[in-house]
């Protein structure tokens, strides 16, 4: 696996015409590593956090048909 992702589309716009930004050197901008989408002008940063801890899950109830009687007569009413 790569160091860096590229992403595919903007997540501002949608659009996909993405190039990496680098700040001027006398830039007051703090994204190192950045992604500017030519169509909206913006600057943005996506970063991997991790996976999050598998939960466990209960199997649902299932629903069983009755039993059948022991002798096969049908029940008194």
């Amino acid at each position: 696996m790569s160091a860096r992702v590229v992403p595919y589309h903007c997540p501002y716009c949608g659009e996909e015409d993405l190039t990496p930004y680098e700040p001027a050197p006398d830039s007051d901008v703090e994204i190192r590593g950045g992604w500017h989408c030519a169509d909206c002008t913006r600057v943005f940063a996506v970063k991997y956090h991790g996976m999050e801890a598998a939960t466990a899950f209960a199997a649902p109830p299932t629903r069983h048909p009755p039993p059948p009687d022991s002798e096969g007569a049908s029940r008194p009413q």
